[in-house]
């Protein structure tokens, strides 16, 4: 029981993170501060790449170096788009930067995705320790 309530608990935390990336790709219009114009350009690619990674951790789930091959795969996800012009199936302009951009999402979602599993597990630890 408590590790489908662990797994749950997983699934949701990533939900939140797949609209974040959204949130953030969505919002990006909007952004006025520092480094407005590098938002602008590559922001998308960073914010879609960072919920690609959360989308396709879902497909993981269980198996070992999870992190690694989910990376992998959304990289391989992301920058395919960006080289096929959309897939064929969508406009997009080709940046050489945007594929730096996708790598940059990619490796925030990485970080994020070990500090959230290091903060749960350092929860779950003080738990038991005060049960």
């Amino acid at each position: 029981m408590r590790a489908l309530s662990s797994q749950l608990t997983h699934k949701g935390r990533n939900v939140a993170f797949v609209l974040l990336g959204a949130a953030a790709l969505v919002l990006k219009p909007h952004y006025a501060g520092p480094l407005e114009a590098a938002v602008h350009a590559h922001g998308g690619n960073v914010a879609a790449s960072f919920a690609v990674y959360f989308i396709l951790s879902f497909v993981n789930l269980g198996t070992p170096f999870t992190r690694l091959r989910t990376a992998g795969l959304a990289l391989l996800v992301v920058e395919a788009f960006e080289l096929t012009d959309g897939f064929g199936l969508m406009a997009n302009v080709y940046d050489p930067w945007d594929l730096a951009a996708n790598v940059l999402g990619v490796a925030l979602a990485v970080t994020v995705d070990g500090l959230a599993a290091r903060l749960a597990a350092s929860r779950v630890a003080l738990f038991r320790r005060s049960s």
